[in-house]
C-alpha cells in the first residue's frame, strides 16, 4: 500500500465505513478482509488539469511537435465542427478518469458547460469556468459569466473555480479582477502560463508565431498584454489570489521559479507530462522547481494532446523522464499535491483515518524489487478497481 503519507506498507489495509477511511495500517491477520491480490493500494489519483469536452478524440490533434499555435488552430477547427461544449465528451472523459483510477479533478470547462455529466458523474472535480476576453468590450461579459459561475450552487459533485485563459486572451483588467474576486470569495483559479518559447516572444516583443496566428482572429486585439512582459509579470497579479493553479509552467526561469517558491501557500504548478512531451518542448524544469519548493501537481490536459486521460501514466512518464526525482515525490504529484492545488487536502489525496474513501488499486508484475515504487513505476499494468467516497465506481460491482 502507497498511502502518500508515510513509507509504503507490504501488505497494507485499508479499513472505511461508509464514505470515511476509518484505520490505516498493516493488518493482515484481522477477519473479514477482502484480499485483492497483487495489487498496490493507492489514494485515488488527482487530474489537476483536464479539458474534458474533447475525449471524443482517439488521437491528438496534428503531429508530434506541432506549434502551440497551429495545434490551436486545429482546437479551434475542432470546436466549430460540432456543437458547443459537446456533452458526450464531457461524459466519456469522466468515466475514462474513473477507469483510470482518478477521484478528483480539475476541469477546464466552457460556458454553457455539461452540469449533468457532473451531478452524475462519481468523482469530486472543481469546474474552473475558461474566461477569455482579449478585446475591451468583452472584459464586462466576461466577469458576468464568472460571477454567475460563482453563485451557482454548488452540489457534493463540483466546486467552483475561474479559469482566466493565458496571456494573450485574457486583459490585465479581467485578471485583476478575477483575482480580486477570487481572494474575497476564496475561489481557486487556473491560468495557462510560459506554455511556449512563442508565447515568451509574444510577450516581449509582441512578435513570432502565435503574434502572427493571433492577429488574424477577429476577437484578439494587440493590446490585450503590454509589450515588454513576461511570465513574473503575471505571476505578481496571481500572487494575491486565494488559490492558482499555474498550469503547465514549461518556461519558467529561474527568478520565477523563486517568486513561485516564496508564494507557496497559494500558488502551484500543475506539470502535464505527456503533452508536454507531444510539442516537443525543451526538458520541464522540474528539479529546479521541487528543489527551489515550488509545489507542483500533475495533469492530463485533454486528449487533444495527450493519448489518454490516465494520471497513472503521467505518473510513469515522470518517472521515465527524471529518475533523479524521488519516486515518494513522484506518487505525491499525482495524489496529495494535487488535492492541495484544488483545496481539497483535509479530505482527499492520501490514505489517512478521516479522509474520504477515495481509492485505486493498480496490478502489479509477476516479480519482486527490493523497491516497491518499481513495481509500481516500471510497470505498464492498469488500474483494476476504483472506490469513491466508499463506493466501488470501477468495475460496478453488477458489471462483475
Amino acid at each position: 500500500m502507497f498511502s502518500a503519507a508515510g513509507p509504503p506498507i507490504p501488505g497494507g489495509v485499508v479499513t472505511f465505513r461508509g464514505r470515511r477511511i476509518v484505520a490505516v495500517g498493516d493488518d493482515r491477520g484481522a477477519a473479514g478482509l477482502e484480499d485483492l491480490g497483487n495489487v498496490a493500494l493507492l489514494p485515488g489519483l488527482v487530474n489537476a488539469h483536464t479539458h474534458l469536452e474533447f475525449s471524443d478524440l482517439d488521437r491528438p490533434l496534428g503531429q508530434a511537435g506541432i506549434r502551440l499555435d497551429e495545434w490551436i488552430r486545429l482546437l479551434m477547427d475542432r470546436r466549430r465542427s460540432r456543437a458547443n461544449c459537446h456533452p458526450e465528451g464531457t461524459r466519456r472523459g469522466l468515466e475514462e478518469c474513473i477507469r483510470t483510477g482518478t477521484t478528483t479533478l480539475g476541469e477546464i470547462a466552457q460556458p454553457a458547460w455539461p452540469v449533468d455529466a457532473f451531478e452524475a458523474a462519481t468523482i469530486q472535480a472543481v469546474v474552473f469556468l475558461e474566461l477569455i476576453a482579449a478585446r475591451a468590450e468583452s472584459v464586462a461579459p466576461a466577469l458576468a459569466l464568472a460571477e454567475d459561475h460563482r453563485q451557482v450552487r454548488p452540489s457534493n459533485r463540483w466546486l467552483p473555480g475561474l479559469g482566466p485563459h493565458a496571456p494573450y486572451t485574457v486583459r490585465l483588467e479581467l485578471l485583476d479582477r478575477v483575482v480580486a474576486l477570487s481572494a474575497a470569495r476564496r475561489i481557486p483559479l487556473a491560468f495557462h502560463l510560459a506554455e511556449s518559447r512563442e508565447e515568451l516572444e509574444l510577450l516581449a516583443t509582441g512578435t513570432g508565431p502565435m503574434a502572427d496566428f493571433l492577429r488574424g482572429l477577429e476577437t484578439w486585439d494587440p493590446g490585450v498584454a503590454a509589450r515588454a512582459t513576461r511570465p513574473l509579470d503575471y505571476l505578481r497579479r496571481l500572487a494575491a489570489a486565494d488559490r492558482v493553479l499555474v498550469v503547465h509552467g514549461n518556461y519558467l526561469d529561474g527568478e520565477e521559479i523563486a517568486f513561485l517558491a516564496q508564494n507557496q501557500a497559494r500558488m502551484t504548478v500543475v506539470y502535464c507530462p505527456r503533452t508536454h512531451a507531444f510539442f516537443g518542448h525543451d526538458h520541464y524544469p522540474l528539479s529546479p522547481m521541487l528543489a527551489a519548493g515550488v509545489p507542483v501537481c500533475l495533469g492530463t490536459d485533454s486528449r487533444a494532446s495527450s493519448p489518454d486521460l490516465s494520471i497513472l501514466a503521467e505518473m510513469r512518464a515522470v518517472s521515465r523522464k527524471h529518475p533523479a526525482v524521488d519516486p515518494r515525490i513522484v506518487l505525491e504529484l499525482a495524489t496529495l499535491c494535487g488535492a492541495k492545488a484544488l483545496g481539497l487536502e483535509r479530505e482527499m489525496g492520501s490514505l489517512e483515518q478521516g479522509k474520504c474513501a477515495d481509492l485505486a488499486a493498480v496490478a502489479l508484475p509477476d516479480w519482486d524489487s527490493p523497491d516497491p515504487y518499481e513495481l509500481l513505476l516500471d510497470s505498464e499494468l492498469p488500474v483494476v478497481t476504483t472506490w469513491h467516497n466508499g463506493e466501488q465506481v470501477f468495475p460496478r460491482p453488477e458489471s462483475r
